[in-house]
């Protein structure tokens, strides 16, 4: 018996158990506990762990069991039969599909049951034990041969692949970041599936979708809300990042910035420092009677092919700044 299974005194197994169920449980919740534990102990996820390929088959049992009205009565009254007997319920108790043929099962995309396409099963890996010899009774085509017979063993089972995650950037309008959007993405392997985005998204977001890449990874949604003038769009909050030069930083300034409505003029005030956020009140994204603001942020951008002038100015902002702070120490020691 696997470690960590509970058994009954009278029915054996413990199918709810099994599952992680109490006694009882729904249709729905049934079988959203047959997908989660199917998934954690599905051999390719596991390294071909002998442990793991018992887990998996018990929880085929289980459900193959308590999702069947007739199977599951004749259980819980402590009879002996198919629910007994793993083989005549659990359609992988030989042989495991690959983790895409079972991902395909679970999203209902694969109508053939497992005897009618043999082709997406893998031979279950069995132990290793020497060769016992046959008689000519047990063995017609030695004793017509007279000898021995030398075999040539199957293929070796395919290589199990390494869960990795993927990203895919998915571009939005404003207007559809707002009330959400479905879209369609054909991810590898050819698995097609449609995402809903959550209304008021924003620029940056990820949405994950979980276990369906090649493996068993996460495959994740890059989310892009922007406009061709640099507007980022946060829910009803729209964000612009103004650059501006030192000059223009520490004396202050009047800009004209974008918004989704048009140009504004925007005073920025003397003594402004990178990352400082102005607001536009109102300038947001609208949703009825709701509105957001637009946040500016200022980001010092230092010139980099000075003229001679400019850099003897420079020089002598740093000598007018050094004697300041050189004063200010004195004055502190006094």
């Amino acid at each position: 018996m696997t470690p960590g299974l509970m058994v009954d005194s009278v029915r054996g197994l413990d199918y709810w158990g099994v599952l992680g169920l109490e006694p009882g449980a729904d249709a729905a919740g049934l079988k959203r506990a047959f997908r989660e534990q199917a998934r954690r102990w599905h051999p390719d996820l596991n390294g071909s762990d002998p442990v793991a390929e018992e887990r998996f088959k018990q929880v085929n049992e289980a459900y193959a069991v308590l999702s069947d009205a007739r199977r599951r009565k004749a259980w819980e009254a402590g009879e002996t039969g198919d629910g007994g007997d793993a083989a005549a319920v659990d359609p992988y108790a030989s042989a495991f599909p690959t983790f895409e043929s079972y991902l395909d099962r679970l999203f209902g995309r694969e109508s053939a049951s497992p005897a009618e396409s043999p082709s997406e099963y893998r031979s279950e890996p069995q132990p290793r034990s020497e060769p016992q010899p046959r008689s000519e009774e047990q063995d017609p085509l030695r004793a017509r041969s007279g000898g021995d017979v030398t075999t040539t063993p199957g293929p070796p089972p395919p290589p199990v692949r390494a869960a990795s995650d993927e990203e895919t950037v998915v571009s939005l309008t404003p207007d559809q970041a707002l009330a959400g959007e479905r879209v369609e993405l054909e991810l590898a392997g050819g698995l097609v599936v449609e995402v809903s985005t959550p209304p008021l998204a924003g620029d940056g977001w990820r949405l994950r979708l979980a276990g369906v890449t090649p493996g068993g990874g996460d495959h994740f949604l890059q989310l892009r809300v922007r406009t061709e003038e640099g507007l980022r769009i946060d829910g009803l909050r729209v964000l612009y990042q103004l650059e501006l030069s030192p000059a223009d930083a520490v004396l202050g300034c009047q800009v004209v910035v974008p918004t989704l409505e048009g140009p504004v003029r925007l005073r920025v005030p003397a003594g402004s420092s990178s990352g400082r956020l102005l607001r536009l009140r109102g300038r947001g994204l609208r949703d009825g009677e709701r509105s957001g603001d637009q946040l500016v942020e200022v980001r010092i951008v230092v010139p980099t092919d000075l003229g001679d002038a400019e850099q003897a100015l420079y020089r002598r902002l740093q000598q007018l700044a050094e004697e300041r702070e050189a004063e200010e120490r004195e004055n502190r020691g006094a």
